[in-house]
């Protein structure tokens, strides 16, 4: 064996020996030159040029789509970072599971795929209880409306329940269902309250005090229940019983007492007519009288005074003034006296005793009057105070009737 030969041979090939590579050369093989691999830069595209020897970008659409996807994110999020609020609604902000109400209207930010935003109305919402209108015609549940009154009589009512939300958190969040909740309360009070009224009270006269009582209840309920919600109003739309002749029946006693009213109001019509006139009629017989009392007593005081005027020349003068007193006394008396004659056998004769100058001329009446005012008056000269007796004796009275009378049974 060649003391300078490899013991191992060449075993990888070629080009072994002395000053080779070790184990003989390249150990992958070849030529003991290592092959250079392929580098990024021999592995892109050539650059292209245009004709004035620009280079030529090359268009990267992936790229674009990235802004544009950046861009439309910045967009999505400014349109998602504020919202508007009216005066008719509620605005619950939910940040993280946590619930905010807001109620003051205007503009609003908010922190956008964060934030989210739940309108609740504020205004009155009704619910039929009983019936549903559908295309304009009103529809009866039966399951709803029909229920037993007090005195084991069936009664078919329809309510209208009015409710808001007072607390929109609650309102979406306390209950899964408030409106179904709500309706089942009231259902449940109207027939607690319906059952404690008479069939005639539920038809006619008892619909307010019903109306009030199931509010009332509810109310308190809806209170403890706490579900955002609140009751305005409750009123019964109808209430009639299921059978025609039992409805017949009722609405003959409705009628009734419509008539009986009626007849209370036209009474206190014809009261309120007649009290005033009465009234006034009362008042003027109570100023009639009083105005007749005072005529009486002035009259009574003129007569007083004449008579005191009469008395005064009477004791100046007493036969004068007798006489002239018992003629005016004759002169009121014996035009309207008559005179019954009765003789022996009893037979009775009237003799009328006609006025002395009524059978005179005009002429001869008036020289009489003249004659007897002349005689008068000069009785009273001859005494000094003719004229003074002659006043007096015309202003006489009932009083010279008195002294006339008695002057007569003198003579």
């Amino acid at each position: 064996m060649n003391q300078n030969q490899n013991p191992f041979g060449n075993v990888f090939g070629p080009g072994g020996g002395k000053g080779g590579a070790p184990f003989g050369g390249n150990a992958f093989g070849g030529n003991g030159k290592k092959q250079k691999e392929g580098t990024p830069e021999q592995e892109k595209e050539p650059e292209r040029f245009d004709s004035n020897g620009n280079p030529v970008r090359r268009f990267r659409p992936f790229r674009g789509i990235g802004v544009g996807f950046f861009l439309l994110l910045l967009v999505f999020a400014g349109m998602n970072s504020y919202y508007m609020l009216d005066e008719e609604n509620y605005a619950v902000v939910t940040t993280l599971g946590s619930a905010e109400a807001v109620s003051q209207a205007g503009l609003h930010f908010k922190i956008p795929f964060v934030q989210h935003v739940r309108k609740v109305s504020k205004g009155i919402k009704g619910m039929p209880i009983g019936y549903y209108n559908e295309n304009g015609t009103t529809v009866s549940i039966d399951e709803e409306s029909v229920m037993i009154t007090k005195d084991f009589n069936f009664v078919n009512t329809d309510f209208y329940l009015e409710y808001m939300v007072n607390d929109p958190v609650k309102y979406l969040y306390a209950s899964a269902e408030p409106e179904a909740t709500l309706k089942m309360l009231a259902q449940s009070y109207i027939r607690d309250t319906v059952g404690i009224y008479n069939v005639d009270d539920v038809i006619t006269t008892g619909k307010a005090l019903i109306q009030s009582e199931i509010k009332e209840k509810l109310t308190n309920r809806m209170i403890q229940e706490d579900i955002g919600l609140s009751v305005v109003n409750i009123t019964i739309q109808d209430a009639f019983p299921p059978t025609t002749e039992v409805m017949n029946a009722f609405k003959n006693v409705e009628n009734a007492k419509q008539g009986k009213e009626t007849a209370i109001n036209n009474a206190n019509k014809d009261r309120n007519e007649k009290i005033p006139q009465a009234e006034a009629e009362c008042d003027r017989i109570i100023k009639s009288a009083e105005a007749e009392k005072e005529a009486r007593i002035n009259e009574a005081q003129g007569q007083v005074s004449r008579f005191e005027q009469m008395y005064e020349q009477y004791s100046k003068y007493p036969l004068i003034t007798k006489q002239r007193m018992f003629y005016e006394t004759m002169e009121e008396l014996l035009p309207d006296m008559k005179v019954y004659i009765v003789d022996e056998s009893g037979t009775q004769k009237m003799l009328p005793l006609d006025s002395f100058i009524s059978g005179l001329p005009a002429s001869e009446a008036g020289g009489a009057n003249q004659a007897g005012g002349r005689q008068d008056g000069g009785a009273g000269l001859e005494n000094g105070q003719g004229d003074a007796s002659h006043g007096a004796g015309a202003e006489s009275g009932a009083a010279a009737r008195e002294a006339a009378d008695s002057t007569g049974g003198g003579q």
